[in-house]
């Protein structure tokens, strides 16, 4: 479910950040912030916040910044979990999930993690830009 179509009684966080990699320290701090007013449980605020770096990360690393320069992350909770969405300026690469990394790979584990961490997680598409969204259980 998008954040454009939620309930009216969710309430998400919406951010702006810069496509650098210093954003990562930044939503996941304000990420924390928000399970904890939630009362969202240890180990899923921790699921939630590795999940979110990854996503962030991917998105600064592989693609290029929204038209704006930026890069956004959302947020919220339903009876579903923690939803995560990050949206970038769509790069020339899908993320798809791995079903297994060489061995030898300094990278591409990180959307593996993401498998592992979430009950769903997907690609949205549209012109100039790309969302990929996971879904954290509680």
């Amino acid at each position: 479910m998008s954040s454009a179509t939620l309930p009216a009684d969710v309430s998400v966080v919406d951010v702006v950040l810069p496509h650098e990699v210093s954003a990562v320290a930044a939503a996941r701090r304000r990420l924390q912030e928000y399970l904890t007013r939630a009362r969202v449980a240890g180990g899923t605020c921790d699921d939630a916040q590795l999940v979110l770096s990854e996503l962030l990360s991917n998105a600064i690393r592989y693609a290029p910044a929204l038209p704006t320069g930026d890069v956004r992350a959302a947020w919220w909770i339903d009876k579903a979990g923690v939803h995560l969405e990050v949206t970038d300026g769509c790069g020339e690469t899908e993320p798809q999930r791995i079903t297994e990394a060489h061995p030898e790979s300094i990278g591409g584990r990180g959307l593996a993690i993401v498998d592992v961490l979430t009950s769903d997680w997907g690609v949205r598409t549209a012109e100039k830009q790309r969302t990929v969204h996971a879904v954290v259980p509680l």
